[in-house]
């Protein structure tokens, strides 16, 4: 797996401003945003390791704005901290209706080992090519577990290609899906187990 170093033709301010235009449309989701119904238990092998109760939990996510969310949930601390280093925790917060994929620690780590130097490349500039990055696991719209199969334009501006149904789910062709549909107060997310590469 390489990290990307080149840089994309997005940059983390649009990528702000991008943000807060889906903030302003806040009638309905947008392109696949979700059905409206109540959302249902999240599902995958890693929801187990989620805490039962708190702020980490399913619920106690419920309440908070994506980010802040995810600081709590002990599958996301790495993103979390990327995020923060990257500049886009505020964008994504104050966002609504977000779809995130939100690669897990053991999938920063994979990735980290698998190309240290094209990590430590993309850390001398995290608000360049690393935000970038992490804004390819962003999508505009909350998407619904029914509504998740096919092609989704990131805020970073490429497709990710969804493939599955139920509750088996792949990204990409090869990231798995192992906890998906968590809502927190802005976004739902699906916990993926490979970091994604525009």
């Amino acid at each position: 797996m390489r990290y990307v170093t080149k840089r994309w033709a997005i940059a983390p301010a649009l990528i702000g401003v991008m943000l807060v235009a889906a903030a302003c449309s806040d009638d309905e989701p947008s392109d696949g945003g979700g059905t409206g119904a109540a959302p249902a238990a999240p599902f995958g092998a890693a929801c187990s390791d989620v805490p039962a109760e708190g702020a980490g939990s399913f619920e106690g996510m419920m309440t908070q704005p994506v980010v802040t969310a995810a600081a709590e949930n002990p599958l996301l601390t790495a993103l979390v901290t990327d995020l923060e280093l990257a500049g886009l925790t505020d964008s994504l917060n104050t966002a609504e209706n977000l779809t995130v994929f939100a690669p897990s620690n053991a999938a920063f780590e994979a990735a980290a080992a698998a190309d240290p130097e094209g990590m430590e490349a993309m850390m001398a500039d995290p608000t360049g090519d690393f935000a970038d990055l992490l804004a390819y696991h962003v999508v505009d719209g909350q998407i619904a577990p029914a509504d998740l199969a096919g092609e989704h334009e990131s805020l970073q501006g490429g497709t990710l290609t969804v493939e599955g149904s139920g509750e088996e789910f792949t990204v990409n062709g090869t990231a798995m899906v192992v906890c998906g549909d968590v809502h927190t107060d802005n976004a739902t997310v699906y916990i993926i187990d490979e970091v994604l590469h525009p």
